[in-house]
């Protein structure tokens, strides 16, 4: 540890840390001992871990936008300027009115919640504010993250996770062999195991000889990267990879962002992802000064920092003698070794009694605190009762191989009675777990199965590891009895008495515990509890461990930030955005844009502090009385072409489409295998095999993924190409009555009739007029290549200017198409409609042999009774409807439907109605026209009297789009 200190803030006290310490490491140096409250009981806690299976120490870390709340101390690397704050606390940490949940500890058992908070819905509206009150995790940030996060993916012949004795190894032999390597590990150190042990591999400390095996990798051409954790294993044997290239609050270098999620593609996965010691059960096992003996180790001998200066260390394996040599090393006194065991022999134990007072078949029982810290500890040895005054209390309770990922990727576990610990088993995927993640134990073994591994061959490391690096260790049974709580699941407050009570009301399904008492869910995912959780649970049923179950190991393996998910899909990325061709000449026009799947789309054109609501009537109105003209490039658009091109057209569309004559078009709808409408569209034949198909913007993917299955999976041997042409292709609509007058002028010739095709020349362009109408007015279509766009719309907007028009935009077309009742996909058409439903039944083609048209042969689609039929709703008492609302007979009913559009009125009502009229979704709404409802939106406060009318308000006879 180099002389450089840092200077950091914790609750707003300022202290100092030598550079390379950790939060904890630097909190325990500076003699704090409380660094939280627990979850349910708000009991002081204090550092338990040094690594990502920290259950405790959860602190918030930052300010502003940048704050990280439920970060682990131990995984957060001290910088200068570093603020850290305490969570779950009030008013202070010290003094925390929360703490009163522990005296009443017999009311809150595990599973209180289910037994509390039952009645009606609306009690939940009181309970929800208590209950986020005391969830005991930290608040989220109000303010905006200001950094950026990145995505890159990376593909190699083998992957290593862990940068421990066995991970350095593989990756070493694996560059050597020519591989492209990477290696990934979570510390921002290399060597695991080695950074706080005292061993020497090939005549090298074993920290120096890990930074030269990484320095090699990388010369091999390997990447190393540190401060990154495997986060998830995927099919296909794809690991998701979090690196963190800025510390939790930390502002980052300009330019570069402080976390980057790799997915990374690999040949070969190799897990040397090490192993977790366990704590021990017995009465105040989470108070200030108990902490795991490889923890103390490592505090010790990495960071400088004895955790305590009078220690007694409980174990229940020789890897505990350890942690007794490094604290006396240290300077501590070891006032005792309490060895579950009951029979002692070996070199290691005889070393240890040469210094220490070592007591067989001891362990702790319980422990006393005086000012918030660790006081006594009481143990029992043999039969009687021993107190020693200590201030640390350093426990082992064996180790846990990290499976987690081995688990992800379909790997099966086995059982291992010796170590009383799951290996990993069986792979699924092209993977293999290697050292301690695979039960490994001693170092040199260790190396040469690790290079092995990597494609190494046979070798023999120089190894000097005077204590016997990862001895093998025998758990400790769960006791009968124990004094006071004795947690596993130190994080949300789980003791061996609420696994037992859990067992005692039936829920004895490992899943059920789990869930009814908290065990294990989180955010250290019962790392370090779920084992002495599943031996109670065992003993309990009177089985082994492996009968008593597991619960599932869900990615993330660690917490992992939303940011990193995201990467840059925030704000304006947060999808593909794509911009109009003719984007320019809407934003000169004064549009306001609306996103419409990934196109941004004028929503209107407000003139003169006009609102976006009158902007939109006026357009509305405009083409109702004169011309209008709208942007409607982004409407899906295929060219289907060859012998076989009408056939499977007749595959994708419910309608009849072969006998479509030259130049004829007709609207259609599009079905999933279900029978469900899937789209619509029209389809129009430009040539004797040549079609072109339209659908709708929000379905432009969906449709081309659905007609390339068709071609190339339920109909391969048919002869037709299909070309999705539209981001080759511009159009826009012209509607209204004057329409026709202005087009026909622009292109010389008179306009084809309604549902027809031509082509012509305007503005020194060809073009392809399809008339079809979607306001209910006469309107055509007008396609040109993209890159003409400019030039046409140029020319369309000055004719129909000068004839009384303008643009308009997305909101006047939804008005008018109400008023029509026309459909739109996503509101009318939900993905539970069939065409019959939207009064479309008509239009199929009754020989079938179309998508869907099996599904609709069910009897549940094919009769019509409680099915919900589209409808139209009109104000009767002059009011806007709200749109959503339920359609009820009276406020608080099961309702009948729902208003799917709503909108004002654009032209008169013949009735002399004025107010808002919508399209609605409403259970047998074909037999209730003229019924009177209620259109009730509890979430708007608004209730507003209706009736059922006809899904058309306008030109019921269609004469107005044919003239």
């Amino acid at each position: 540890m180099s002389g450089e200190t840092a200077r950091f803030t914790f609750d707003g006290k300022s202290y100092t840390a030598q550079a390379g310490q950790t939060l904890a490491a630097a909190l325990l140096a500076n003699g704090v001992a409380v660094v939280a409250r627990s979850f349910k009981y708000h009991r002081p806690r204090g550092i338990m871990a040094a690594g990502v299976e920290e259950p405790s120490a959860l602190v918030t870390v930052g300010e502003g936008g940048r704050a990280e709340p439920n970060t682990r101390a131990t995984d957060v690397f001290v910088y200068d300027g570093l603020v850290a704050r305490s969570q779950n606390a009030w008013p202070s940490l010290a003094f925390d009115v929360g703490a009163v949940n522990g005296l009443a500890a017999r009311l809150i058992p595990a599973g209180f919640y289910y037994k509390t908070f039952f009645g009606p819905p609306r009690r939940w509206m009181v309970y929800e504010r208590f209950i986020r009150k005391a969830a005991g995790l930290g608040p989220a940030p109000q303010e905006a993250d200001p950094d950026a996060f990145d995505h890159r993916a990376a593909f190699c012949d083998v992957l290593v996770v862990g940068a421990g004795p066995a991970g350095l190894a593989a990756a070493l032999a694996a560059t050597q062999a020519g591989q492209r390597v990477v290696l990934v590990e979570q510390d921002s150190l290399p060597g695991g195991a080695l950074l706080r042990e005292d061993a020497r591999i090939d005549g090298q400390d074993g920290a120096d000889w890990a930074q030269g095996t990484v320095a090699a990798i990388r010369a091999g051409g390997g990447r190393v990267l540190l401060r990154a954790t495997a986060t998830g294993y995927w099919d296909g044997n794809l690991v998701s990879v979090v690196e963190r290239l800025a510390e939790p609050g930390q502002v980052p270098a300009p330019g570069t962002p402080v976390q980057r999620l790799w997915k990374v593609r690999c040949g070969k996965v190799l897990l040397a992802t090490g192993a977790i010691e366990r704590p021990l059960a017995f009465g105040g096992n989470d108070r200030p000064g108990v902490m795991l003996a490889q923890a103390v180790r490592h505090y010790v001998r990495r960071h400088g920092v004895v955790p305590g200066r009078r220690a007694v260390v409980a174990t229940s394996n020789d890897d505990g003698y350890r942690t007794a040599f490094a604290l006396a090393d240290a300077g501590a006194q070891v006032l005792a070794v309490l060895d579950s065991r009951t029979v002692l022999a070996g070199p290691l134990v005889e070393r240890a009694r040469a210094r220490f007072a070592v007591l067989a078949d001891a362990r702790p029982i319980d422990t006393r605190v005086a000012g918030r810290r660790l006081s006594r500890v009481i143990a029992q040895v043999g039969g009687a009762e021993t107190t020693f005054a200590a201030d640390l209390l350093a426990m082992s309770g064996g180790f846990t191989p990290v499976v987690h990922l081995h688990k992800q990727a379909g790997g099966d576990l086995a059982w291992d009675a010796a170590a009383q610990a799951f290996l990993p088993g069986t792979a699924r995927q092209a993977q293999a777990s290697i050292g301690a993640a695979a039960g490994g134990h001693a170092l040199d073994a260790i190396l040469a199965q690790g290079w092995a591994a990597g494609g190494g061959g046979a070798r023999a490391f120089a190894v000097d590891d005077p204590l016997g690096l990862g001895t093998p260790a025998m758990a400790a049974a769960i006791p009968q009895a124990v004094r006071g709580k004795a947690f596993v699941d130190f994080q949300n407050d789980v003791s061996l008495g609420d696994v037992d009570l859990a067992w005692r009301e039936g829920y004895r399904s490992v899943e059920h515990l789990k869930r009814y008492t908290t065990l294990g869910m989180g955010t250290d995912q019962g790392k370090t509890g779920n084992m002495a959780a599943l031996a109670r649970l065992a003993q309990a049923q009177g089985v082994e461990i492996p009968q008593a179950g597991l619960t599932t190991f869900r990615p993330p393996y660690t917490p992992t930030t939303l940011g990193a998910f995201a990467g840059a899909a925030v704000g304006d990325h947060a999808g593909p955005v794509r911009r109009l061709r003719l984007h320019a000449a809407h934003e000169a026009l004064g549009a306001v844009w609306q996103p419409v799947g990934y196109w941004f789309r004028p929503r209107g054109y407000p003139r003169n502090g006009e609102s976006l609501g009158a902007a939109s009537l006026r357009e509305a109105r405009m083409v109702r009385e004169s011309v209008g003209m709208v942007d409607v490039s982004t409407l899906a658009t295929f060219e289907i072409a060859g012998p076989d091109a009408a056939a499977l057209l007749e595959m994708a569309c419910a309608t009849t489409i072969g006998r479509l004559a030259l130049g004829r078009g007709r609207y259609t709808v599009m079905l999933r295998e279900d029978g469900m409408v899937m789209d619509d569209g029209t389809a129009w034949r430009l040539e004797e095999q040549r079609y072109l198909l339209t659908s709708s913007t929000g379905g432009a993917d969906r449709m081309a993924q659905h007609l390339s299955w068709l071609r190339n999976v339920v109909a391969p041997d048919l002869k037709a190409s299909v070309v999705n042409v539209q981001e080759h292709l511009g159009a826009v609509a012209l509607a209204g009555p004057r329409a026709a007058a202005v087009l026909a002028e622009l292109i010389g010739a008179a306009v084809p009739a309604h549902m027809r095709c031509a082509r012509a020349m305007l503005a020194g362009i060809e073009v392809l007029v399809l008339a079809a109408s979607y306001s209910g007015e006469r309107a055509f279509e007008i396609y040109a290549p993209g890159h003409d766009m400019a030039v046409v719309w140029q020319a369309l907007h000055e004719a129909v200017v000068a004839a009384g028009g303008g643009a308009y935009g997305l909101d006047a077309m939804d008005h008018l198409r109400v008023e029509k009742g026309h459909v739109v996909i996503g509101a009318e058409v939900d993905g539970r409609v069939t065409p019959a439903d939207i009064g479309l039944g008509g239009m199929l083609r009754k020989q079938g042999g179309f998508v869907g048209w099996q599904g609709l042969q069910r009897p549940a689609l094919a009769d019509p009774a409680g099915r919900r039929h589209l409808v139209g709703v009109a104000a009767v008492d002059g009011q806007a409807l709200p749109e959503g609302a339920m359609l009820v007979a009276r406020e608080g009913d099961v309702p009948l439907g729902h208003v799917t559009t709503a909108s004002p009125r654009v032209a008169p009502d013949p009735e002399g109605l004025t107010g808002g009229i919508g399209l609605a979704l409403l259970t047998d709404g074909a037999s209730r026209q003229g019924e009177e409802l209620l259109a009730w939106s509890a979430t708007r406060g608004q209730t507003v009297r209706v009736r059922v009318c006809e899904p058309v308000f306008y030109d019921r006879e269609g004469a107005r789009y044919r003239d």
